[in-house]
């Protein structure tokens, strides 16, 4: 049935049964092709939270959007997939309009954005540059490698310097209103960021009782 829904929508699919026959499947087609990876965490030999780790030490295929699909709705299976870079969760049951839905906003998020002329595409704020249109974050002369919602997450508080942002609002501003995730959740993509940032990590503060912010070192309104 999935199988049919996507490829309604245009969608060329590969199939795998394990996670070691996907990764026989993504190493056999041009990398280019692989564009959205939709993982099951139940699943026979090496289970789905094992082939996102491996996924995301391989060079090759660290940057393309998981979405991982439960049957376990517990917090911990949805953060553990969180920690371990996943672009998104679907709990099941679900419908394939919402996995779909899912899949297009992964899609959307790495995806060059359409810039208008003017408009503002990089950020600096002290050793951190982050350029929307290459899709780039470097810290000094270091490149950063971020999934899709950490650099959302990253863009929107280089954006907004030294504005104190509630969890819901920061979930609606890069996914969406009415986006289903838990608190944890996006402690868990904050955490991630930090730690990806290095030095730079301290930059975002956590607000007791309210949510985040990042702490300009420039004035907000130079542009770079």
């Amino acid at each position: 049935m999935l199988s049919f829904a996507m490829q309604k929508e245009g969608w060329k699919l590969l199939m795998a049964s394990s996670g070691e026959q996907g990764f026989e499947l993504l190493r056999a087609v041009p990398l280019e092709t692989a564009t959205c990876i939709i993982l099951d965490i139940m699943l026979p030999g090496m289970d789905g939270l094992r082939v996102l780790k491996k996924l995301k030490m391989e060079g090759l295929f660290r940057n393309i959007p998981v979405i991982m699909t439960t049957a376990r709705g517990e917090e911990a299976d949805v953060v553990a997939g969180l920690e371990l870079g996943a672009d998104d969760y679907v709990v099941k049951p679900y419908s394939p309009k919402v996995l779909i839905a899912r899949i297009r906003a992964a899609l959307r998020r790495i995806e060059e954005p359409a810039q208008a002329p003017g408009e503002k595409t990089t950020w600096q704020q002290g050793n951190l540059r982050l350029d929307a249109a290459r899709h780039e974050v470097h810290y000094g002369e270091t490149p950063l490698e971020l999934s899709a919602t950490e650099f959302a997450l990253l863009q929107h508080f280089l954006a907004h310097p030294d504005r104190v942002f509630s969890r819901n609002h920061l979930i609606a501003a890069i996914r969406g209103p009415d986006y289903p995730v838990t608190d944890r959740s996006v402690d868990v993509q904050i955490l991630a960021l930090r730690k990806k940032l290095g030095e730079a990590g301290d930059m975002i503060q956590t607000i007791r009782g309210v949510g985040y912010r990042f702490k300009g070192t420039i004035d907000p309104g130079v542009s770079s």
